[in-house]
């Protein structure tokens, strides 16, 4: 289906059709992503087999300009990351059948076909309001087809708990000499550009940074959905010794390094994969018994030296 039809349905619409395609990691995503996942047809990565980066989506997922003053730069947006998870299949525990979920009335409890879906908000219990989707493009952001750079601010002022998603954010032909000209001018400045910009129906925050001499875009969280944290066993502040907070900064410092993701993987994931060729092989898989949390009180100081020691002797191994 083209992505311009499916930007018009709501998540909970995509979430239904990406499980009809058996899209992988589909539970986790954004609405963005259902979409860019649905355009490519729900097509998965098969299990196993060489690993590889992923590389970028030849199609843009929005189309627009990024303006800040009397410039504008013509640019595309493309899906920087992509989601790996394994995905399986609901099965009926009984014949191992598929179990399969349908649009189904809540009155007459008939299946309804997706051109007889409308979106209505509920204000009051069982009462709506219905909304065609010409309405609600007429109410759409004026940042619709922007990307609308209000400040520039110092990188570390934004708190990473604002993040939610990484664009790529790629020049036209046209534009390469404006989007080098600003790519290089936010470089040298040390900072980031606060913007706003709406992505499929919403209006998001978003910043622009510069990575690996192009420009990322981080959409972002609107102050009032970051929520505040209210835990009652953090209101007191238990008191700490000087010895527990000099062996703690020994560990950490023992522990510092350069920051290298490619020396991370996601174990838990090639654990199912090897499971999985192991059952299509026939193998029998075991399980370990799981062993119970330790309610034993430990000695912090003590953890504290032992962590240190065994730091200590990794490294000279």
């Amino acid at each position: 289906m083209a992505a311009k039809t499916l930007e018009k349905l709501s998540k909970a619409e995509l979430y239904e059709r990406a499980q009809e395609a058996d899209v992988p990691g589909r539970s986790d995503m954004s609405k963005d992503e259902l979409v860019d996942a649905l355009s490519a047809g729900g097509k998965k990565a098969k299990h196993g087999g060489k690993r590889t980066q992923p590389s970028t989506a030849k199609r843009s997922i929005w189309n627009g300009a990024i303006t800040f003053g009397l410039i504008t730069i013509p640019v595309g947006l493309y899906t920087a990351t992509e989601d790996r998870d394994v995905s399986f299949h609901l099965l009926s525990g009984k014949d191992k059948s598929r179990i399969e979920y349908k649009r189904v009335s809540s009155k007459t409890g008939r299946q309804v076909d997706w051109d007889d879906i409308v979106k209505g908000y509920e204000y009051q219990k069982g009462k709506y309001v219905v909304f065609t989707q010409e309405e609600l493009e007429q109410i759409a952001p004026d940042s619709a087809r922007v990307i609308d750079v209000v400040q520039f601010v110092a990188a570390d002022e934004v708190d990473p708990i604002f993040f939610e998603k990484t664009y790529f954010v790629a020049p036209t032909e046209v534009a390469v000499k404006a989007y080098s000209l600003f790519v290089r001018a936010l470089e040298e400045s040390g900072r980031v550009a606060v913007a706003k910009v709406a992505i499929r129906e919403k209006e998001r925050l978003c910043i622009l940074r510069v990575r690996d001499d192009m420009v990322v875009l981080e959409t972002m969280k609107w102050p009032d959905e970051i929520r505040q944290p209210a835990f009652d066993q953090l209101d007191t502040t238990p008191r700490v010794s000087t010895k527990e907070l000099e062996m703690a900064r020994q560990l950490i410092d023992q522990l510092t390094g350069e920051f290298d993701p490619s020396i991370f993987e996601d174990s838990y994931r090639h654990r199912v994969e090897g499971a999985i060729e192991a059952k299509i092989e026939g193998k029998e898989i075991s399980v370990a018994p799981a062993s119970a949390p330790s309610e034993k009180v430990v000695d912090l100081l003590e953890a504290l030296k032992a962590s240190v020691d065994q730091t200590k002797a990794k490294k000279s191994a």
